[in-house]
């Protein structure tokens, strides 16, 4: 079989797995109406080939090639159908109680993995589960064990995950629950998350408790990961040795903090962090180097020897375990005196991986690192060639960050968003930098499973040029618009970018017309974004728990209402502006309060400028964060403005038609009138029963569209005199009555814990994030 042939029937793989997205799988369930229709398809596209293209190469594939290149998509679209993980009868998903505030449960089972620190600063396991014990009902007062399968993914207080290792017996006690998918738009789905791993529910757990208190540890890679990263610690401290570690094995063996790993991902420098092809070939390039007067024998049983170490201590990624795959076809290449066809070797690779297993497909980490080194191959080449007016060093320094820039990028802005606009110069002055490390890191890593003392001494001679990384970092991080938010871009955008990158590649005529190819891509990207923030106008309720918060767009200005905590503004505010395209808050306006509740706006200002900030939030005294939120905006050359009752406030662009208004009623609790087009909403705070009948006398009270409030009890007075025709609640849970009330009222009722993100439009109304069943969700 040829190269071409080859290459088409891999391509056919691939690609028939990557159309799975089409259909929604993993993140939905699809009917098999829906994927019956995707293999037809598939067989059609074969017969039109066949019939159309008997011939692309002059070599090229025949009819019955193209075929039986369409039966192997039929295949690859059946074969990740079956390999889909599904929950056994007895898995621990089964037994998740529908009550909404959960049961408290004990689960026994096996640690599967070093814990890690989560971002809310918990330690994260996964756990095989086997045994489960839960409370009976209140009558029988007792407990019932039983047998249970399935990999739980647990979090615990950091102090209960101090010391557990894999292999591990222990026994966990907290509340089971099931994963739910994105609440908000273009949020973390943890549902799909967890289906990718395996797992199906998740424990939040309280205590860790052990069966065999001497219970020895057993023998496993994480052994030897964690003895180089206790050396490279030892000698260079934390987070420098545990960045020199993330750089030697990747951020997915090494528990690298949080504001060291966003810094590299934000400036561009996120491969250095992730064990990738560089790190292959930078080993089996120095073994090849220290061997080559061996023999090729002795070259290839020590080339494979190093790879097959490596894979083992970065922990079976799909990223490293492609490269490996490549290494190793070069080793066998050399002992066998043959030529290496580069593009035919990483598409087996791909094909061997996803044949092991084809829900790799889905695994961003496997995707960058194919991307990019299919970049690197297909794309170096002609760049150095255009850049041959240069030294041939600084050429392929410049080309090597480009090309996989170049192919990596749409995927990034599919996925984040975001891009990095000085990755490239800023990678192109790292790699020298990073090659010494990463030299420098190995040397250590390997020394350091014989001596560990001797394998710190070897890292502490990398401590100043790690600082020196670390500054560089910094420095571009630093710039202005180091980070720039796009807003993610459509399938269809996706699909048309590469294509135009294929082809770029594919003909030299188009190469030549780089900066028309490069016209075209941005008019792609860019048209889109410029029709959407010139059209747009949307308001968001985003679920935050029992926090109201609310975006309004107009025409590509935002107006943020409240912040809520901490971790709503990290989690939720802050992610959804960020795949929105939001570079700036052009009018904050804090309603509530309480500290708790407004310390959000602390990482927001971190994060993004505010031009004009309105303190609605009028208490005697004033909240003990206003100083510090008011020196926070002014040094953004922002406006700080305390509001006071009755004041009308102006938000949104200026040619939207009418403007956008805001005014406070009552401080205390807060109850906030806005005007959206044409409609009025009002937010209403946690007011007690007999302050909303008081409210409920007072004269001229506005007629509402719209009655937003945190899902507590409302009189029915007050929904009698204010009317509303749409009632949300930014709650979980609402509590029942209220819930009767509105109904018998014939008020329309959305909440953010059954409906997800509440959007409306003018021209669409009111939508939802989640498909929810309005009879039967819980109430209370």
């Amino acid at each position: 079989m040829n190269l071409a042939s080859g290459s088409l029937l891999s391509g056919a793989y691939i690609l028939a797995l990557l159309s799975t997205a089409v259909v929604g799988l993993p993140t939905r369930t699809v009917t098999w109406q829906e994927y019956s229709l995707l293999i037809l398809s598939v067989i059609g596209i074969g017969i039109i080939c066949a019939i159309a293209f008997p011939r692309i190469w002059r070599t090229g594939p025949r009819p019955r090639l193209w075929l039986t290149a369409s039966l192997i998509a039929v295949i690859a679209l059946l074969y990740v159908q079956l390999r889909l993980p599904q929950p056994e009868s007895n898995d621990i998903s089964q037994f998740v109680s529908s009550s909404a505030q959960g049961q408290v449960v004990t689960i026994q089972g096996n640690v599967e993995t070093v814990p890690r620190l989560t971002r809310s600063q918990k330690g994260q396991f996964w756990l095989e589960a086997t045994q489960l014990t839960e409370l009976e009902s209140n009558e029988n007062r007792g407990t019932t064990t039983r047998g249970v399968t399935g990999k739980l993914y647990v979090t615990v207080p950091l102090l209960q995950s101090t010391g557990l290792f894999p292999g591990q017996t222990i026994s966990v006690t907290g509340v089971l629950y099931k994963p739910k998918p994105a609440a908000n738009p273009g949020g973390f789905d943890f549902a799909t998350y967890l289906t990718k791993e395996g797992a199906f529910a998740g424990l939040s757990g309280r205590q860790v408790s052990f069966p065999d208190e001497n219970q020895e540890s057993t023998w496993g890679w994480w052994m030897l990961r964690q003895r180089i990263i206790h050396a490279q610690v030892r000698q260079l401290g934390s987070p420098t040795g545990l960045l020199l570690s993330s750089i030697v094995l990747g951020r997915k063996a090494v528990d690298l903090p949080y504001d060291i790993r966003d810094l590299f991902i934000q400036t561009g420098f996120a491969h250095v962090l992730a064990a990738s092809g560089f790190h292959v070939s930078l080993i089996l390039g120095s073994v090849l180097a220290l061997t080559k007067r061996w023999g090729t024998k002795t070259q290839f049983g020590i080339g494979l020897t190093a790879l097959l170490i490596y894979v083992g201590l970065t922990g079976l990624q799909p990223s490293v375990l492609r490269a490996a795959i490549m290494g190793v076809g070069a080793l066998v290449a050399l002992l066998t005196h043959r030529q290496v066809k580069p593009l035919g070797s990483l598409l087996l690779a791909a094909t061997i991986l996803l044949i092991i297993n084809p829900l790799w497909i889905w695994d961003l980490g496997f995707q960058l690192s194919f991307l990019a080194t299919l970049g690197l191959l297909v794309t170096v080449p002609p760049l150095v060639k255009n850049l041959d007016w240069l030294p041939s060093v600084i050429a392929a320094l410049i080309a090597v960050p480009l090309a996989a820039l170049l192919w990596t990028l749409p995927l990034q802005l599919y996925v984040f968003g975001m891009i990095a606009p000085y990755s490239v110069v800023a990678n192109i002055i790292g790699t020298p930098l990073i090659s010494l490390i990463s030299l420098g890191g190995f040397l250590s890593a390997l020394v350091a499973l014989i001596s560990p003392l001797a394998g710190s001494a070897i890292a502490g001679l990398l401590y100043y040029p790690l600082q020196g990384l670390l500054e560089l970092v910094r420095f571009f991080n630093a710039l202005p618009a180091s980070s720039v938010a796009l807003g993610t871009i459509s399938l269809m955008q996706l699909l048309l970018l590469y294509g135009l990158i294929g082809i770029t590649c594919i003909s030299s005529r188009v190469q030549m017309r780089g900066i028309f190819v490069g016209v075209i891509a941005l008019t792609i990207i860019a048209l889109p974004i410029w029709q959407t923030r010139l059209e747009q106008f949307q308001v968001t309720v985003l679920v935050a728990d029992q926090e109201q918060v609310l975006v309004i767009q107009d025409q590509g200005q935002v107006t943020l209402v409240n912040s809520g905590e901490t971790d709503t503004a990290n989690f939720t505010i802050l992610p959804f502006l960020q795949k929105q395209g939001v570079n700036q808050v052009d009018w904050a306006v804090a309603v509530d309060s309480q500290p708790r509740f407004r310390s959000g706006w602390v990482p927001i200002l971190e994060s993004l400028p505010v031009k004009r900030f309105y303190d609605l939030a009028h208490s005697e005294p004033l909240p003990t964060d206003t100083q510090a939120i008011a020196e926070a905006v002014q040094s953004q050359n922002g406006i700080y403005e305390v509001v006071s009752t009755e004041q009308r406030l102006a938000v949104g662009a200026t040619g939207s038609g009418e403007k956008t208004t805001i005014e406070l009623i009552k401080a205390q609790p807060p109850i906030v009138q806005l005007q959206i087009k044409d409609r009025t909403w009002l937010l209403l705070g946690d007011m007690p029963p007999d302050e909303q009948n008081q409210f409920a006398q007072r004269d001229n009270l506005p007629q509402i569209q719209v009655l937003w409030w945190s899902g507590e009890p409302l009189t029915p007075r007050l929904v009698d005199v204010l009317q509303p025709k749409v009632a949300i609640a930014s709650a979980e849970v609402i509590e029942p009555q209220a819930a009767k009330l509105l109904q018998n009222a014939e008020i329309e009722l959305y909440w953010t814990g059954r409906d997800g993100a509440i959007q409306w439009t003018p021209e669409q109304g009111f939508e939802t994030t989640l498909e929810a069943n309005r009879t039967d969700a819980t109430l209370f």
